[in-house]
């Protein structure tokens, strides 16, 4: 059983279980699945109720917290008990194109040229890790909710503003890997 956990699972496995995750969630909970608004309970329940965005019963949304918490936990098993020393499969047209751009460690799912402490203190890792994220989270809440809330949840529910929203998610996911990144990797 471990040896089964510890490989990558196709996708149409680990696709179909997190597609499962909305109708459990609506049918067992009436809950909607999505990440980002974790974020707003979690500032709600520490923050003083004087700031009216997080005046709210932030209580009845506990679970999402819960969820949050198991996906940390998930997470720290999968890549600590159940870690597969293998390194993953890189395409070689892709690894010559990323050695190009300096990117020359595929050793694990992260390449430590970019995601390491060392990188995290050059403009390189400053602009990746602290201006992306600054990007991530105001376009998470600018279009009212993450890639797997819209994605996932919205177009289950067939919501056009999910629609409209992962289309441009899309949209700027190719944009960002083909000319952003690469732009980045090679002028940083």
């Amino acid at each position: 059983m471990i040896e089964l956990l510890s490989q990558p699972w196709p996708w149409y496995v680990a696709g179909t279980i997190a597609g499962l995750m909305v109708p459990l969630l609506l049918i067992l909970g009436n809950k909607k699945f999505g990440i980002s608004s974790s974020l707003r309970h979690t500032c709600a329940a520490v923050i003083p109720a004087n700031i009216r965005f997080f005046r709210y019963e932030w209580k009845k949304e506990q679970w999402n917290l819960f969820f949050v918490v198991g996906i940390f936990v998930g997470g720290f098993i999968a890549g600590t008990v159940l870690h597969n020393s293998e390194p993953p499969i890189v395409a070689e047209s892709l690894r010559s194109q990323l050695s190009l751009w300096g990117i020359n460690d595929f050793t694990g799912l992260l390449p430590s040229d970019i995601f390491s402490f060392e990188a995290l203190f050059s403009v390189k890792g400053i602009v990746f890790m602290i201006v992306g994220g600054f990007l991530v989270g105001f376009g998470t809440r600018y279009a009212g909710g993450c890639t797997s809330g819209h994605t996932i949840m919205g177009l289950s529910n067939f919501q056009v503003p999910s629609l409209i929203a992962t289309i441009f998610f899309m949209i700027g996911g190719f944009f960002s890997a083909h000319f952003i990144v690469p732009f980045i990797l090679q002028n940083l």
